[in-house]
């Protein structure tokens, strides 16, 4: 009887099928090369460990990291939005009161009687007049290299940024904005123009709040975001943790003909 007749010998269809299915057998000495496609992949490794269909895929094709940076247009054009509307109401005041030294301080603005007055002061020092009384020599280079090293500290805190971070995007430009609306007075005069004069009558007494203008406005709303920014990070991070730690853990139970790794056990084989 031929070999044809027994089947030995492969047929080339027998042969086109092999290779249809990934696998080359050419040499005996040489080890099957498997060239299973992606879809083939991801089946063997569903069978072999059950997984959900994400977490598969995402184990064998890895997913492309999207870089996100902040746009450094909106940085610049808040800030630019907040320098001019400062510059430009100081500009206002200041030509407004400007008549002489004597009728400025006799001269306001009622805008809330009784609440709030638009007037023409000039502030030496910092926030609530701070180092007001110091000499002019220490005062001046003081207030200088602390408001360039916060305009440095702001720019570097804003390239760090993540897209969860929408308080801090805003806060940012704001500081950045009112520190250099206020320093831009302080290198042209020496001084800062404040006219936002809030108070309160009390009795006979009116109890005033520090004289401050826009930049300052926008500084503490700037400072306001980055602290709810700061503690809205806290919260997420603590949220992610607590997630974490309460993942439900889940068993694969190998049957006893397979070894861990999903493989024939030989020891089975045996009995």
């Amino acid at each position: 009887m031929s070999h044809d007749a027994l089947g030995d010998e492969p047929k080339p269809n027998d042969e086109l099928k092999s290779s249809e299915r990934g696998v080359v057998t050419d040499s005996p000495e040489e080890p099957a090369v498997s060239t299973l496609s992606t879809d083939a992949m991801v089946s063997t490794l569903s069978a072999v460990v059950p997984l959900s269909a994400d977490a598969t895929l995402s184990a064998v094709v890895p997913r492309p990291v999207l870089s996100w940076k902040p746009s450094y247009v909106f940085l610049i054009a808040v800030t630019v939005v907040n320098l001019v509307l400062d510059i430009g109401t100081k500009q206002w005041i200041k030509r407004y009161f400007d008549a002489s030294h004597a009728a400025r301080a006799m001269r306001k603005i009622e805008v809330i009687p009784k609440y709030v007055n638009l007037i023409f002061a000039t502030n030496k020092g910092g926030a609530w007049g701070i180092l007001q009384g110091e000499q002019e020599s220490l005062r001046r280079p003081f207030f200088l290299v602390v408001s360039v090293a916060a305009i440095v500290f702001i720019l570097s805190l804003y390239r760090k940024l993540t897209p969860e971070q929408r308080a801090l995007r805003w806060g940012l430009p704001l500081v950045l904005g009112g520190a250099l609306g206020n320093l831009v007075d302080r290198i042209v005069y020496g001084w800062v123009i404040d006219f936002i004069d809030c108070y309160a009558v009390v009795g006979a007494d009116e109890k005033h709040w520090p004289t401050f203008n826009v930049a300052d406005i926008a500084i503490c709303i700037g400072v306001g975001l980055m602290a709810i920014d700061m503690f809205t990070t806290r919260e997420s991070k603590a949220a992610v943790v607590v997630s974490d730690s309460a993942a439900p853990v889940t068993t694969r139970v190998v049957p006893e003909h397979l070894d861990a790794a999903g493989a024939p056990s030989p020891t089975n084989f045996d009995n």
